[in-house]
């Protein structure tokens, strides 16, 4: 299984699940930012994997460029020869209150990371991938509910709906399966340092479970949607582990 963004958060989660369930894993991660929770993700996957798997491996690279997502299939390929589980993970969000507030860096940041990856991790990939295989897509509730003062990041989730739906359809005679999950409000890292204090401390509190998730509640989603056994049916369709937030599409 090769993830973006697999370093902390949900990524990490869902790293650690697809080891348990016997995957070889690799994962990317923003080399100089996040070197110390990739060290921990390796260690934590490594207590759990099987021992007839290879050893999992961590990416430094930042796959906003088309050329570090080639980057990183080739290096894949090269150490393992295939690649049967895509996740599309890796996301930044940038709070900001009015769109006056939305620089065109911090757009262009967040289209980058949160769809233009996705889209040319999908493509470099997808050049390896068999029937069976499988891309998973991380979005979010806000692509359905949107949200005022996460403008950027809610229109670059709904992009993420709309290319899991139309790259599902282009890939279906192919065998290889493509859907997304949405979580709702979840305790990561992006949260914590991207949010405004009073905001943090009330995480969660607008859902019915009036909590936030935590990653591994969201984690399983991705093993059942990667598994031809439990999902061959599911494509082009978006899970929505949200704390019963209802999202009629």
């Amino acid at each position: 299984a090769l993830v973006t963004g697999g370093d902390s958060g949900i990524g990490r989660a869902v790293c650690y699940y697809f080891s348990l369930e016997g995957a070889t894993v690799v994962f990317t991660y923003v080399k100089g930012q996040e070197d110390r929770d990739a060290a921990d993700a390796l260690s934590l996957i490594k207590e759990v994997m099987s021992s007839d798997v290879k050893e999992p491996i961590a990416i430094p690279i930042d796959v906003r460029y088309e050329e570090n997502c080639k980057q990183v299939v080739d290096e894949v390929i090269n150490q393992f020869g295939c690649i049967d589980i895509l996740v599309n993970n890796a996301a930044v969000q940038f709070y900001a209150e009015s769109i006056e507030d939305v620089t065109a860096d911090m757009l262009r940041q967040t289209f980058e990371t949160n769809f233009f990856a996705y889209f040319f991790m999908a493509r470099f990939a997808l050049r390896h991938m068999k029937k069976g295989s499988s891309i998973i897509n991380t979005t979010s509730v806000l692509a359905y509910q949107g949200r005022k003062d996460l403008l950027d990041y809610s229109c670059s989730k709904g992009a993420i709906v709309s290319f899991t739906r139309s790259l599902a359809l282009q890939l279906i005679d192919r065998g290889i399966r493509v859907n997304g999950v949405a979580p709702g409000p979840i305790w990561t890292p992006l949260q914590v340092a991207s949010l405004p204090v009073d905001q943090i401390v009330t995480l969660g509190s607008e859902v019915p479970y009036d909590r936030a998730g935590q990653p591994y509640e969201i984690a399983p989603a991705y093993v059942f949607l990667a598994s031809n056994d439990c999902s061959s049916y599911i494509t082009g369709q978006v899970i929505h582990p949200n704390g019963g937030t209802i999202i009629n599409t």
